[in-house]
């Protein structure tokens, strides 16, 4: 288990053997290590021999040996969903969508933000769910997609001590008027219905996108955007190249 704000953010990448070493200092779970292109320098042999020997290691496009190294910290994708959720990072829950590239660009986003996973509600024969994650990009390499009911993951989630906030637009908050932070699940519904009314009733709060034109809905992929930018804003998360001081 993580500490501070590492514990807060859930999962992250990280780029660097310093980096990756403090985090390893930290007891960081280490699920994937990316090395550079071409000959390693001293600094990532010896990481990468004495301390991620267990890690998976490929290869990748980023130029500068040491300083190219990237690493994902966060939970096992195969992880069953009451040990991810009992992360203290963002997981989010749809609901209710009728196609699965759709569903697969809500789980793209979802990693893309840092989440500990994604929980998808939705009638998805097999081929489905293939399509789902295609669309994914294979998002679902690097962190937990679960798919099963609802009312299991809300129950799931509150056992291990998440907020729930649903993003709907029956919702009185903005994103930046509410705490983002901490473990949370955020419930986001289908394309025609939405959250169901009585999944509503389980949430502590429920967000609204402000909207000032006149078609009377972001896609589902926008809405989302906005919140995850503002959860990552709040958590102080720096730009790359930039540090967080």
């Amino acid at each position: 288990m993580l500490g501070g704000m590492h514990e807060e953010a859930g999962r992250r990448r990280l780029r660097g053997v310093r980096a990756i070493e403090a985090a390893l200092a930290d007891g960081a779970e280490l699920r994937l290590l990316l090395c550079p292109e071409g000959p390693l320098d001293e600094s990532v042999t010896g990481l990468v021999r004495t301390r991620v020997a267990e890690a998976e290691a490929g290869s990748g496009q980023d130029a500068g040996a040491g300083e190219g190294l990237l690493a994902l910290v966060g939970p096992d994708p195969a992880a069953e969903l009451e040990v991810w959720l009992a992360r203290r990072g963002a997981a989010w829950l749809l609901t209710g969508t009728a196609y699965p590239g759709n569903a697969g660009f809500v789980v793209r986003s979802a990693e893309v933000s840092g989440a500990d996973g994604v929980v998808i509600d939705a009638d998805f024969g097999r081929d489905a769910r293939r399509e789902c994650l295609r669309a994914a990009m294979r998002a679902d390499r690097f962190f937990p997609v679960c798919f099963t009911k609802a009312v299991d993951a809300v129950a799931a989630a509150r056992r291990a001590g998440r907020r729930i906030i649903a993003v709907e637009d029956s919702g009185d908050r903005a994103p930046w008027e509410l705490d983002l932070r901490g473990a949370v699940l955020f419930v986001v519904g289908g394309e025609r219905q939405g959250i169901p009314q009585a999944l509503l009733g389980e949430a502590d709060a429920v967000l609204r996108i402000p909207m000032a034109g006149f078609v009377p809905s972001y896609n589902l992929q926008a809405a989302m955007a906005v919140v995850m930018g503002e959860r990552l804003r709040q958590l102080g998360e720096p730009l790359p190249g930039r540090s967080a001081g």
